[in-house]
């Protein structure tokens, strides 16, 4: 098709040679093949001229916008080898919400402004499942750690992207309300919303883990899968809830939010599929990940500030 239209363009098969950077007899040759493949002529030859027969002209508006195509094909494949292009799938937990997430969108979306970005909300739970059956490229969990599931078939990677410190949630006329700290002895001692682990297994584990250096079992007596829900009981004095330091921003004036003794921390990670490492657009938003949490610092449980 190239060759043809630039004797088609040139109507002289020496200048189209040239600017096909060729001698003229393959190029006639290629054009002779193109006939007997059409089954037609698309040149009227002669010692003086070149002309394009009618089939040829027809041919000339077909291969113009093919090739149009192929370029754009061309150059859509590159953008999209390259990761401009394309789409990416990401879960998040609603606690990325009040750290890193609105400045990873917002960085992703500039950086990659051609890339479909597709944001779901998931417990970290639903997104490991996801992550391993291929319904998310990237998900930004809490807590999770992939390399402990020694049951699934596919191996998944994860990155600390985002670190903080745990906080107990309290009514504001609580006692412990007005502490700078509250030790796990004290916070045990008050009735505990908690959440299932099926779907928080990495955050409910590193909760009991903290609680586990107090003498006595936490008192769990209501389990809630949102944070936000979690809040209203609280707010509604029925008890205490453990929870991420960014948890201020959610936090009206009936609660109080009085960091853990000992400055235990909880972690958000990025994790896909170990087998993806190389898909560029998953690793640019991981890349705006770790920037936007680099600039999301100021949440850090060094805050004491109650509110």
């Amino acid at each position: 098709m190239r060759y043809f239209m630039a004797v088609a363009d040139e109507l002289h098969f020496g200048r189209a040679a040239q600017k096909l950077h060729m001698s003229q007899p393959p190029l006639s040759v290629q054009i002779g093949r193109l006939e007997r493949e059409f089954g037609t002529t698309l040149f009227d030859r002669s010692t003086r001229r070149v002309q394009l027969t009618p089939a040829g002209r027809h041919l000339q508006e077909s291969a113009r916008r093919i090739l149009a195509e192929v370029d754009s094909a061309r150059a859509d494949m590159r953008d999209y080898v390259d990761g401009l292009t394309g789409q990416l799938s990401v879960g998040f937990v609603s606690s990325a919400n009040y750290t890193v997430l609105p400045d990873v969108v917002r960085l992703f979306r500039a950086r990659s402004a051609k890339v479909a970005l597709t944001l779901v909300p998931l417990t970290s739970g639903e997104q490991m499942e996801r992550l391993r059956d291929g319904r998310l490229d990237v998900g930004i969990v809490r807590d999770e750690n992939p390399a402990a599931d020694h049951v699934s078939s596919v191996p998944l990677t994860a990155e600390v992207v985002f670190e903080e410190r745990l906080v107990a949630c309290l009514p504001i006329g609580h006692p412990l309300a007005q502490r700078i700290e509250v030790t796990v002895d004290e916070i045990v001692a008050v009735p505990m919303i908690s959440y299932p682990r099926l779907l928080m297994p990495g955050f409910v584990d590193r909760v009991t883990e903290v609680l586990s250096a107090a003498p006595h079992a936490a008192n769990v007596i209501q389990e809630v899968v949102h944070q936000e829900t979690a809040l209203g009981f609280v707010a509604a004095g029925v008890g205490a809830s453990i929870l991420p330091a960014s948890v201020r921003q959610l936090i009206p004036a009936s609660i109080a939010v009085v960091p853990l003794a000992g400055a235990p921390t909880t972690r958000l990670l990025a994790v896909r599929q170990t087998r993806t490492m190389d898909d560029v657009r998953g690793t640019a938003f991981i890349e705006c990940l770790r920037d936007a949490a680099a600039s999301s610092r100021v949440l850090t449980g060094s805050q004491t500030s109650k509110r």
